[in-house]
């Protein structure tokens, strides 16, 4: 089937553009981009985008989707109806599953899963220690032969420095790349909150923002030790970003990314004591929040992502102390984002260069683009479009967003992956 989508206001994240135009899908690729859809011919399918965005569709590198183990939570199916919502096309997901993904079984589980039950592509990442217990490395070129897009042990920190260093030397030789969370282990331990007056007022256990660059200054001596393929799921303090700097300026395979939550919200939302605010590593001070938005819109760290971690109403619904950490953001990722374009902290092509293109290059992904051969893997959005967050209408599971009963800017009209319709408002 050949679909045109006319009267588009099409967001080009490699050129760094934003123009009127067209642009022709055929066999579930972009096959032309024109400025008038005049160009267009032969007969197709007409899309009328009625003067709307049309960009890439979003690459969400790091989801958490709970199967196996707490399916309760979300399912690969809810989580692909929510990713279709949110215009995100390509979710990249973690393996702090129960049990972890951390064998070629089980990741064929997962893929096999995905592909039975969700609209939208599912890359998958496996586990860079059994268990992800930080003592023994998995069979990384197994996993990498199942299908292991990247090797990550999510929040939980290798302590044990000589396993880290054995285990990037290891995927140094098979090309792959380690996502790692850069955090010290000791001070982190038990926070809730960014230390501050705020934390101490509310008497709640925090971490200082140099745990972050300690952890990141491990690390990034490690790839310089081993010259591994190395990616930061979350820097969220501005002391980490001289470190991030020198490490590119280096030359050393580096790159970084940060949750949209951390981009939008900051330290002082936790309030009285709300759990949906409790994140790990916790929300930061403002300063931070706006330190992290500039490295953003310069390119120092290279994606955005949800980092969608669902927790059930039983695990949130506990003193701030004992909640359970992660919100969910399939569905809020576009919206949040908007705020920084609304804010005038970022323009949309550099918006979509880390939700997007960035990803996609980082992974070796042919997504991210709209350029001919591309897949047509496409979200049409209202920038402008005003509502009112209400959770209850969420198509996750869990419906743990921090944003339930915020106004909000910005609504996913359709999305379509390899030029099929996933998701339309009608």
């Amino acid at each position: 089937m050949t679909l045109h989508f006319i009267n588009a206001r099409l967001i080009d994240p490699e050129a760094g553009t934003v123009r009127t135009g067209a642009l022709e899908v055929s066999n579930g690729r972009i096959t032309r981009v024109v400025a008038d859809a005049a160009e267009l011919d032969g007969k197709a399918d007409i899309v009328d985008c009625r003067g709307k965005h049309l960009a890439p569709g979003i690459v969400d590198l790091g989801v958490k989707v709970c199967e196996p183990g707490e399916r309760h939570k979300e399912s690969y199916r809810s989580a692909g109806l929510a990713a279709a919502a949110g215009g995100v096309t390509t979710m990249i997901t973690r393996p702090d599953t129960t049990p972890s993904i951390d064998n070629p079984e089980t990741l064929e589980f997962v893929t096999r899963r995905a592909k039975e039950a969700t609209p939208v592509h599912v890359v998958p990442m496996a586990a860079l220690t059994k268990g992800r217990e930080g003592r023994e490395m998995t069979e990384i070129g197994f996993l990498m032969d199942a299908g292991a897009a990247a090797f990550t042990d999510c929040d939980r920190v290798i302590t044990d420095t000589k396993v880290f260093s054995r285990a990037l030397t290891y995927a140094r030789s098979l090309g792959a790349l380690v996502i790692a969370h850069p955090q010290e282990p000791g001070l982190s331990r038990g926070a809730a909150a960014t230390s501050g007056k705020f934390a101490s007022l509310r008497g709640l256990p925090a971490v200082t923002p140099m745990a972050e660059r300690m952890g990141l200054d491990r690390d990034i001596a490690l790839i310089e030790m081993t010259g591994a393929r190395y990616h930061a799921d979350q820097i969220t303090t501005a002391r980490a970003l001289p470190a991030l700097q020198r490490a590119k300026n280096n030359g050393l395979d580096i790159t970084a990314g940060v949750g949209i939550h951390h981009l939008t919200l900051n330290a002082l939302d936790v309030a009285d004591y709300r759990t949906f605010f409790k994140l790990k590593p916790p929300l930061r001070d403002e300063d931070d929040r706006l330190a992290v938005a500039e490295a953003v819109a310069s390119g120092l760290i290279d994606v955005i992502c949800s980092m969608h971690t669902p927790q059930d109403e039983e695990s949130k619904r506990l003193p701030f102390e004992e909640a359970a950490s992660g919100a969910v953001a399939l569905e809020t990722l576009l919206p949040a984002a908007l705020r920084l374009v609304h804010a005038g902290l970022i323009e949309l092509p550099v918006l979509w260069r880390a939700l997007s293109l960035n990803p996609a290059r980082r992974l070796g992904l042919p997504g991210g683009r709209l350029a001919p051969g591309a897949p047509a893997d496409l979200v049409l959005f209202d920038a402008d479009a005003p509502f009112l967050l209400d959770r209850a209408n969420l198509k996750s599971k869990s419906r743990n967003t921090p944003f339930d009963g915020m106004r909000m800017q910005g609504k996913v009209l359709a999305t379509y992956v390899s030029g099929s319709c996933v998701h339309e408002v009608t």
